[in-house]
């Protein structure tokens, strides 16, 4: 009996403590995915402004892909502390899947959220390009923004499903998909006729020359090396 006993408790101790290092697992897991959200999030809050791009344009000849904001306009967009903010989103976009996917999450809910933050910092960019030239969009562009905010928050809400209650969200992830591809969809062709607006010849021109005059107020004063020793 003594010897009953004593093999029971071991077992049941062990499948308690088994139990108690899974849940505090998954605990980091989850804690790791919000961190990388609010870095995710982080990027888009501290765009700052457009200069032009030093990329080289991409080729026409790809067909089937879907030229970013910044490639369209040949400008890139930076951070407040000067960096490239499309290469920080990318990298923590990735560090954001690396730590979904430890965590359980599909990889198919993974691409809409981080499709929703990439068009989420393109319309960004968009809001910069039209505020540089006076505001030619109108209240579209409005429209434009708190469709991709919507958008955004639904993907970032089928993520936050899928991490917090996995067997639930099964149930219903194919048609919540659905309808986020129809979003998408619709909200890509809301950015393209804004692109297609500020696209038009005249303000293509009053784009570069104001880029241009705001890169020249970022260059240094010329030294004048000419100058010797006074008389």
């Amino acid at each position: 009996m003594d010897l009953a006993y004593t093999t029971a408790g071991g077992v049941v101790g062990a499948a308690v403590t088994n139990y108690l290092s899974r849940n505090q697992e998954r605990r980091q897991l989850r804690a790791a995915v919000m961190q990388q959200l609010l870095h995710v999030a982080a990027v888009r809050d501290r765009v700052c402004d457009v200069v032009p791009s030093r990329r080289a344009s991409p080729s026409r000849h790809l067909v089937g892909i879907r030229p970013s904001v910044t490639a369209r306009f040949g400008v890139a967009v930076v951070l407040e502390d000067g960096r490239d903010a499309e290469d920080a989103q990318r990298e923590a976009i990735s560090d954001l899947v690396v730590a979904a996917l430890s965590a359980g999450i599909p990889r198919r809910v993974l691409d809409f959220a981080g499709g929703g933050e990439e068009l989420a910092l393109q319309c960004e960019v968009l809001s910069v390009i039209d505020l540089r030239l006076g505001g030619v969009l109108g209240e579209s562009l409005g429209e434009l923004v708190t469709q991709c905010e919507e958008y955004r928050q639904a993907t970032t809400q089928l993520l936050l499903r899928a991490l917090w209650h996995p067997w639930q969200a099964r149930s219903w992830m194919r048609v919540r998909l659905r309808v986020l591809r129809r979003d998408v969809a619709a909200l890509h062709r809301r950015q393209e006729a804004a692109m297609s607006v500020l696209a038009q010849p005249e303000h293509l021109d009053a784009l570069t020359e104001r880029l241009g005059a705001r890169l020249a107020e970022r260059l240094p004063e010329p030294v004048d090396d000419n100058t010797g020793p006074a008389a």
